[in-house]
């Protein structure tokens, strides 16, 4: 059974002539006794929500887990697929990717990433079972990561974390190789990495990665644990081959058809590429369904349980009804009181409203709680042994947070949400891109946007980070201009359940701008127009954020002078460039003058203000000094903004 998964590996990346045979060849065998005797899962039904899950965070042996679908029997994972291996349009890309696959968990490749996004996962699970009972929630996180993978950083605050949280269910089968793409670890690392995850709080046991019954009776240990595990599995990258066994040009390249053909003959294996032996072939297949008896039951639990409607729709991810009730009410009363505070503060108002109106918020900052307004008051702090909170104590690990909300989104039946300063996005930015990648709903509150946050100065300062993060596909990049606005932007995140949404939030008090009621959700239309011109429009201005009051005092003062202007709110770009043309074209204003105001760099910008167009912004970093001096500086003021309009009559 496992030399099937070796001769598939080697197969499918030789047929494709790219791609990475050594580590499912190695480990296979610990693969086997895996699938055959501990992951609980239905081959069947790969959507069952209390399955094991199984995370491949060395994603580049991708032939490792669809050989492994394959043989288990998931009806997607064919022979055709197989021999498609990284060929366009097939379900078998280079790397695991979620949604594309089932059976798929999470898109890896990204060194580290997989085993990050294991403890959201985990987490979720002992969330969810504090939730709603073992009867419905009980089942484990298996994760097989490389060298390269504990070599990351990200893998100090993954484990970090689970050690803190004493994850039980959560098991790490290190491939423990030795190999790197440039030979031997030696070269670049002495870690000793089982005394790393005894540190950080983990089990930690060490065995031949080629001994079945050693194998098995390590993972039959790790169910038993009360903390995260850890099983070093030693191994030789590339087992089984004639010639090349333990050697790192096995790890990223074919073989080649003369060590192919050697191999099969010392495995005696004598069937055609993509074929298999009867034998082996049913044994797999019954893998795949020895689960289903144990899926039956719990599916009858499942019908017997007064709480059977509330978890099918939280694993679903539908929001409950009413979910926005208390925030329009609050919006309806904004709109009136007109407050004027920093963004940062409008969105911890906001989740005072949606908090108990949305259970399956779980949220947290990464050691920023007090700046990032996440905190709920009155709510229970995640932790162990009961696990029931549902605010994060994140450390300061922006990263690890990341991808563990993305993990824990992935999980499904909980909403995740986590704070930091809108600088450190830069540290959190590979989840956040994996998370788009995949349309997960995670909603990162990246509070401090801009020279706003003043004397902490440029290191702090995000100036290009706008751009950045507005440059990632599928993330939605919210960037609020008051307290209505924030709340429609939070319901906005909420509503779209295949992307990730950023929210950038302001230090520092702005005034309300939206001053006039609205049957609709504004901000969810990407852009509008918050205020029209007095008599065909000569000049239209564009402001997000804290310099939308820029703007509109700008037009106040070209009003005044008889230049009727009128002003667009830009809350996100991604959103407004969803919308049918004939809207996007009457919010531009075409055939007006076009300036945009923003404390951040231009990029990005040319798209609403045209070549002709002027951007009232930042050029370079930032300084530490009061933001009131700093605005006035750089020349980010209402004067700029006329200056600009006027110059271009």
């Amino acid at each position: 059974m496992a030399d099937a998964i070796r001769v598939l590996s080697m197969d499918g990346v030789e047929k494709a002539k790219s791609g990475h045979p050594g580590m499912p060849m190695g480990m296979a065998d610990v693969a086997t006794v895996l699938f055959s005797k501990f992951l609980k899962f239905d081959a069947s039904r790969p959507d069952w929500a209390d399955r094991d899950r199984f995370i491949l965070s060395a994603g580049h042996g991708s032939m490792l887990i669809y050989s492994l679908l394959h043989l288990t029997g998931y009806k997607a994972a064919t022979k055709e697929e197989l021999s498609n291996f990284r060929q366009w349009g097939s379900k078998t890309a280079g790397h695991p990717e979620f949604g594309h696959m089932p059976g798929v968990e999470t898109t890896t490749g990204p060194l580290g990433q997989g085993l990050a996004n294991s403890v959201g996962f985990a987490m979720a699970e002992r969330h969810l079972a504090a939730r709603f009972g073992d009867d419905l929630v009980d089942h484990r996180t298996w994760v097989i990561a490389g060298d390269g993978c504990l070599m990351e950083g990200v893998s100090q605050e993954a484990i970090a974390l689970a050690g803190r949280y004493r994850l039980n269910k959560l098991t790490v089968l290190w491939d423990d190789n030795a190999i790197t793409i440039d030979g031997a670890v030696s070269l670049s690392d002495a870690t000793d990495q089982k005394a790393r995850f005894k540190a950080a709080g983990w089990a930690v046991k060490a065995l031949d990665g080629h001994d079945m019954k050693a194998i098995k009776s390590a993972l039959q240990w790790a169910t038993r644990q009360d903390r995260p595990t850890l099983i070093a599995c030693k191994t030789k990258i590339g087992r089984g081959a004639a010639t090349m066994e333990g050697s790192h040009k096995t790890h990223g390249a074919a073989l080649g058809a003369a060590e192919i053909a050697a191999t099969r003959l010392g495995l005696s294996w004598t069937h055609e590429p993509f074929d298999l032996p009867e034998a082996v072939d049913k044994a797999w297949k019954k893998v795949g369904k020895r689960g289903a008896k144990e899926r039956k039951a719990w599916e009858a639990r499942l019908n017997a349980s007064a709480q059977a409607a509330d978890f099918t729709r939280a694993m679903k991810g539908d929001l409950p009804a009413g979910a926005f009730d208390a925030l329009n009410a609050r919006i309806a009363e904004l709109v009136e009181t007109k407050p004027a505070q920093a963004t940062r503060q409008s969105s911890g108002a906001a989740l005072d409203e949606l908090f108990a109106a949305i259970p399956e918020l779980i949220g947290g900052s990464a050691d920023l709680t007090g700046s990032n307004n996440t905190f709920v008051k009155g709510t229970p702090i995640f932790d162990a042994p009961t696990y029931e909170g549902r605010y994060v104590n994140w450390g300061i690990r922006e990263f690890g947070m990341a991808a563990a909300m993305n993990g824990m989104a992935l999980h499904g039946g909980v909403i995740p949400y986590g704070g930091t300063f809108m600088v450190f996005s830069d540290y959190s930015r590979p989840a956040i891109r994996l998370g788009a990648l995949m349309g997960v709903r995670a909603i990162h509150v990246l509070t401090h946007d801009s020279i706003g946050l003043g004397e902490d100065g440029p290191t702090h300062q995000p100036v290009e980070h706008l751009a950045a993060l507005r440059a990632i596909p599928n993330l939605l990049v919210f960037r609020p201009a008051d307290t209505v606005e924030a709340m429609e932007c939070w319901q906005a995140a909420l509503e779209h359940r295949n992307a990730p949404s950023a929210l950038a939030l302001s230090r520092q008090k702005t005034p309300a701008v939206r001053t006039v009621a609205s049957d609709v959700n504004l901000s969810a239309k990407g852009a509008y127009e918050i205020r029209a011109a007095k008599g065909p429009a000569k000049a239209t201005l564009f402001g997000t954020g804290t310099e939308l009051a820029l703007a509109l005092a700008a037009a106040d003062v070209l009003e005044a002078e008889g230049t009727p202007t009128r002003v667009v709110s830009v809350p996100c770009f991604e959103l407004f460039f969803q919308q049918p043309k004939k809207y996007q074209d009457s919010v531009i204003g075409r055939g007006t003058v076009r300036v945009a105001v923003e404390a951040a760099i231009q990029q990005g910008w040319e798209r609403f203000i045209g070549e002709d167009g002027a951007f009232v912004g930042m050029t370079g970093f930032g300084a530490s000094a009061p933001a009131e001096v700093l605005y006035e500086k750089f020349g980010i003021t209402t004067d700029a903004v006329v200056a600009a309009v006027k110059a271009r009559l």
